[in-house]
């Protein structure tokens, strides 16, 4: 049953809404957060900011050099084309069976029952934990990066500069209290996004040409080249995908299935076209010796620099927020935090809670400061599980009776592929992590 909440904006009322399957209960709370207001168009830009997002700094270094040309052109275009594939089939079932899914976890919990439920929350909320641990070293990065340009005295090391941005992020999480809130901040994202992409795509041309002939072949030893390519290719999906596609779909104005469909498609046709520019750019460029952030590699004025360095940090502390959401909207509507976003309890509440997570972030980003280590873990443990296991598994499950042998047997093999990389994935990221962590000691300045 439709029902308004009192705002004009017509929602599902998933107060309290009761789901038994397999003879167990899931109780879906009521979100403090709004539902149901922004366009398709808003959604899409949310979408890009994710995608287009400082982590494409260091994608060529992170998916080129470990993959080289051939693979890493064709693996990013295939990676593009499963991620709205999957995307889609998550999209497809936000009002399956009459009930609005607006989180990840309430859909898993009425297609499978309790367990899934609560194993689909862990996986997600490690994804995104993992994620804004990546953000908060990128903004660290883009910090130091920017200091050494007017600096050499080397007093203030990379964890420093996380701590500050942990410090930021906390801030800007505190000021915005919903992701509907985003708006303005979306745009400013997005020319924060074509200031450091156009610098890094200019400076790279600019170095690309006046440069010598660069090594493009893949660095390291048989063994070390086998465990880099499959962490890149980790690293690939981890480029596209949210793993929060159902809670940034709970956004979404009526018909939330064809809007959200063409926010998915804006996505990943103009929105992957910046992406896709500055990492094959800058592995041109710069060849094997491509820095993990693009803009260490760049030659040009330092202020240009400067100012593309400022850029990314800026627009990563507003895709944090992004990817910090879900466990905002979590502990809100625990905690029963509504009203008036800066009344002293919910501002109060929102300086405790969302300034102690984002703590926990910064320690764990300055402690292990490995940024594509972090990438290929997370598109391990929970960005292949989420986006491409549970999607196929829960679509065929939820569209048994209407899916013909052939298309049964082809959600089967994503399942079995993709979970037989997510395992190769996982063990080639901790043997990175470990690798590291021999190499440099806690709290690196790297």
């Amino acid at each position: 049953m439709e029902v308004n909440n009192g705002d004009g904006v017509g929602n599902f009322n998933l107060s309290r809404k009761v789901i038994d399957e397999e003879k167990s209960t899931v109780v879906i709370p009521e979100t403090a957060h709004q539902i149901s207001s922004d366009s398709w168009f808003q959604v899409g830009f949310v979408l890009t900011t994710g995608i287009n997002s400082a982590y494409v700094l260091g994608y060529s270094g992170t998916i080129m050099v470990p993959l080289g040309w051939t693979p890493g052109v064709i693996g990013l275009i295939i990676a593009t084309a499963i991620s709205l594939y999957a995307n889609s089939l998550v999209a497809k079932l936000h009002e399956f069976g009459g009930r609005r899914h607006i989180r990840y976890r309430d859909l898993a919990g009425f297609i499978y029952g309790r367990k899934a439920y609560s194993i689909t929350w862990a996986l997600q909320y490690v994804n995104l934990f993992m994620i804004n641990t990546g953000y908060i070293i990128l903004a660290g990065s883009a910090l130091k990066a920017f200091y050494v340009l007017f600096s050499d005295d080397q007093v203030m090391k990379l964890p420093y500069f996380i701590a500050i941005s942990g410090f930021v992020c906390a801030l800007f999480g505190v000021s915005i209290p919903h992701l509907s809130a985003l708006r303005l901040w979306l745009g400013v994202s997005t020319v924060l996004s074509l200031i450091y992409i156009v610098v890094a795509f200019v400076l790279s041309v600019k170095d690309g040409i006046e440069a010598p002939s660069r090594d493009y072949n893949i660095p390291g030893t048989t063994t070390g080249k086998i465990f880099t390519t499959i962490g890149a290719s980790a690293n690939l999906v981890f480029a596209f995908n949210t793993g929060m596609l159902p809670e940034i779909q709970a956004t979404i104005k009526q018909p939330v299935v064809s809007n959200m469909m063409k926010a998915l498609y804006f996505q990943f046709t103009a929105g992957v076209l910046p992406m896709y520019a500055v990492t094959f750019i800058g592995y041109w460029a710069y060849g094997s010796s491509t820095s993990t952030y693009l803009l260490s590699s760049v030659n040009g004025p330092v202020w240009v620099k400067g100012l593309a360095n400022i850029s990314a940090f800026l627009q990563t502390v507003i895709a944090l927020h992004i990817f910090a959401s879900p466990m905002y909207e979590y502990l809100d509507t625990k905690f029963g935090i509504k009203g008036s976003p800066f009344a002293i309890r919910n501002l109060s509440f929102r300086i405790g809670v969302r300034g102690g997570y984002l703590t926990l972030n910064t320690l764990v980003a300055a402690l292990l400061p490995f940024l594509g280590d972090f990438m290929s873990l997370t598109g391990a443990i929970s960005t292949f599980p989420l986006t491409f296991i549970l999607a196929n598994h829960m679509y065929l499950k939820a569209k048994h009776n209407k899916l013909t042998s052939l298309q049964k047997l082809w959600h089967w093999l994503n399942v079995c592929f993709f979970g037989l990389m997510s395992i190769a994935a996982a063990v080639s990221a901790l043997r990175l992590i470990a690798v590291h962590s021999k190499t440099y000691s806690v709290f690196a300045d790297i």
